[in-house]
């Protein structure tokens, strides 16, 4: 047989090799072979049949990296079909299986030198050393009395070098490496208590049991667990991994960002504290050594439990049971870098292909999902109540064009209504959680006299002013500048603030409120690390009364005392040129609204909008996802628009905005030209933000019934084209972002 090996670096080059007698190689192997003069590292795709005749004979393979493949075939399978399905070659597909800490030789475990006694001294030898050489007494002294008789090098004090080499060459201890895990929790100053089960309700225990009826199963189907916020869709979660545990198989569990992990780590350790250490940990924030140990904890069967976000999905997890993928609606499950999967979609695929149980959990799931489980394709268990019982906030909705009205000099940030309702809170001790989707103090600078905007040099956007700062930030790009005195136009120094953001609410309600305990979540306020954990925990313990945040705040939190939720500007996500407006606007604000009311108290939400009579408002205020969900996918059937279809994006971007349109118009020719049918091929137009890190956009959609056809037919065209240098085309297969 000989090795399809994928050499490592930027280039996507595959080479076969022949194995040299002796070796087993396999695929997913890591290995060393020659390349021209030098050596070179790969991985091993497949291994082929020797043709019965050829005219060269292949070089041979150096050696091993790792004696055993470091992906399985599973994961391979699901690396072919990634790199089918979204257009994208398999090396990228391969950093995604292989982290980059895992792939480089560099990189190893760390290991610390441990003094080991064997056994306790006799008093003789105690007695003589305490005479001739004290150091090595001490040193004994404190083995024998330190649990396991051991005890690390660096514990024994400077100087202790000499003493320990002189102790080892007689033969009065040993000096072994240990190897010593990098732990991503390890400074976690919250003790986790230990957590017992909790008694299901009659709706609860039914999922659980469908749910563990499917473990263990040869080819269960995907569950779809629609459950309003509160109905305890997290405890299910637990049993159900319980269960997976008890049989003997692996769960594995996926958030839908990083900062939901921590939380969902102190769940799963609460609940499973006597291997609360095989608890591991995967997500992009890792170092390099923490992302090395935790990935080979898992590969080893170390860890039996694995939590993260969407690249969590290619663990290397033996004898997986169970795939748990928490709030399944989330964009953020969808890679905005090649390659472009959604974790979502491969966490149901690499199920298929291990022949596992996968639970999609959300309280508004996607269409996608939906639609799936009423064509059968997915299973749908529901929780329509919370789980304690309680009701479902009470959601009212203020109309901001009345409160305009009121107010002289441009709309309210608080309405009266909200902030009469805080105040009551703030009397009866009870809290409130402020959601507002943008930070920053004001959305743009304007000058009103001659009508500049400070906009970013590098983006087709505003810059938005940052208070704490004293900064105008570009959202996009990150560049930042010096906010101007006067107008950097007509020189006018009456330049204004427009809109406002999490920074302006947070001042507003110190004057409004300034008995408050206020607190501020953005991604400026929790710049330092475990800043978030370190805040949530405060307001957890009360000592916080009114908490404002962006999206960081809309999901996945419990806490009881909060009885009221203000949704500031429910309009943000409601405008935009994208088909999914609505539907993440009533995503957010269901969400937002859940975290109210989950105490003995009965909760209550605050929408200021102007546009009140939105679907998207109005279904998410009657808790209504069954009829948001018919409305709305009778308007996708019309328009052929997901889930009736797939829909991708074409975008060419450049520094040179002709050569960017250039090169896009020529596809677009080419697009049309022998176009399967079925598929629909939008015009070329500018992105909706045209300009974008120095780059300009242009972009094609693209709707087909079958995803394979469009891919294929894309791929062909891009595959005997050559496009200019400075021109780069990306194709994004089941879009989420259209801007």
């Amino acid at each position: 047989m000989n090795a399809r090996v994928l050499i490592d670096g930027p280039s996507e080059l595959v080479f076969d090799y022949a194995v040299p007698a002796g070796l087993d190689v396999r695929a997913g192997c890591r290995v060393r072979v020659p390349l021209r003069r030098k050596s070179a590292t790969g991985t091993v795709l497949a291994m082929t049949p020797m043709p019965e005749q050829a005219d060269f004979a292949l070089r041979e393979i150096e050696s091993l990296i790792d004696p055993q493949p470091l992906i399985t075939p599973v994961l391979l399978r699901a690396g072919e079909w990634i790199a089918d399905y979204y257009a994208c070659g398999i090396e990228t597909v391969i950093r995604s299986l292989l982290p980059e800490s895992v792939r480089q030789e560099e990189n190893s475990a760390k290991t610390r030198r441990v003094a080991v006694l064997d056994a306790a001294p006799a008093a003789e030898v105690m007695a003589k050393l305490a005479r001739r050489a004290p150091r090595q007494h001490a040193i004994l002294a404190l083995l024998a009395h330190a649990p396991d008789m051991s005890l690390p090098v660096a514990d024994l004090g400077d100087g202790s070098a000499a003493a320990l080499k002189s102790m080892e060459k007689a033969g009065l201890l040993r000096l072994v490496a240990e190897e010593v895990r990098r732990d991503p929790e390890a400074d976690a100053h919250d003790e986790v208590v230990e957590s017992a089960p909790l008694a299901l309700n009659e709706a609860q225990q039914q999922a659980l049991e469908a749910i563990v009826s499917r473990i263990g199963q040869p080819a269960p189907k995907p569950v779809l667990l629609l459950g309003v916020t509160g109905s305890g869709k997290t405890e299910v979660y637990l049993q159900a991994a319980r269960h997976a545990l008890d049989m003997g198989k692996t769960v594995l569990v996926l958030v839908p960002e990083i900062s939901l992990t921590p939380q969902t780590v102190r769940r799963f350790k609460a609940r499973f504290a006597a291997m609360r250490d095989q608890v591991a940990v995967l997500h992009s924030h890792l170092s390099q050594g923490e992302r090395f140990d935790e990935w080979h904890r898992i590969r080893k069967g170390l860890a039996r439990i694995v939590i993260g976000a969407r690249s969590a999905v290619f663990a290397p997890l033996p004898d997986l049971g169970l795939v748990l993928v928490d709030e399944e609606h989330e964009n953020t499950y969808k890679q905005e870098s090649v390659p472009r999967y959604h974790g979502r979609d491969v966490a149901v695929l690499r199920a298929a292909l291990e022949g596992c149980a996968v639970v999609l959990g959300s309280a508004t799931p996607s269409l996608e999902s939906w639609h799936n489980s009423q064509t059968g394709k997915y299973d749908l268990l529901r929780l329509d109540q919370r789980a304690d019982g309680r009701k479902m906030p009470l959601v009212r909705v203020v109309d901001m064009r009345q409160e305009a009205a009121k107010h002289k000099g441009g709309p309210a940030v608080l309405s009266d209504k909200l902030r009469v309702a805080l105040e009551k809170r703030l009397e009866t001790g009870e809290q409130s959680i402020l959601f507002l989707n943008r930070r920053g103090f004001a959305r743009s600078l304007q000058c009103p006299a001659c009508g500049h905007v400070c906009q970013c040099p590098h983006c087709s956007v505003a810059l938005t002013y940052h208070r704490t700062d004293e900064r105008l930030v570009c959202h996009v790009c990150g560049h930042q500048s010096i906010v101007p005195r006067k107008c950097p136009e007509c020189k006018d120094p009456a330049i204004i603030m427009q809109g406002y953001g999490t920074q302006k609410v947070e001042e507003i309600m110190a004057k409004v409120l300034p008995a408050a305990k206020i607190a501020r979540i953005d991604a400026d306020a929790m710049r330092r690390k475990h800043a978030l954990r370190d805040t949530l925990g405060a307001f957890k313990s009360r000592k916080i009364d009114i908490l404002i945040g962006t999206q960081m705040i809309a999901k996945g939190l419990h806490f009881p005392n909060v009885t009221l939720v203000g949704i500031l500007n429910a309009d943000l996500s409601l405008h935009v040129p994208d088909f999914r407006a609505g539907e993440r606007t009533f995503q957010l604000i269901t969400q937002v609204a859940g975290r109210a009311g989950r105490g003995d108290i009965e909760g209550e939400v605050i929408v200021q909008t102007f546009t009140p009579h939105s679907p998207s408002i109005q279904y998410a205020r009657r808790h209504d996802f069954d009829g948001y969900a018919e409305q709305e996918m009778e308007f996708r059937r019309q328009f052929a628009f997901p889930p009736y279809g797939h829909c991708a994006v074409l975008t060419a971007r450049s520094n040179h905005e002709r050569r960017a349109g250039f090169t896009l118009q020529t596809l677009h020719l080419r697009l049309a030209e022998n176009l399967p049918s079925g598929i629909l091929l939008g015009e070329p137009l500018p992105s909706p933000l045209v300009k974008a890190h120095g780059q300009f956009r242009f972009q094609i959609t693209l709707r087909s019934p079958k995803a394979r056809p469009l891919t294929r037919h894309v791929q062909a065209v891009l595959a005997r084209t050559s496009l200019p240098e400075d021109v780069t085309v990306v194709f994004d297969m089941d879009a989420l972002n259209f801007s």
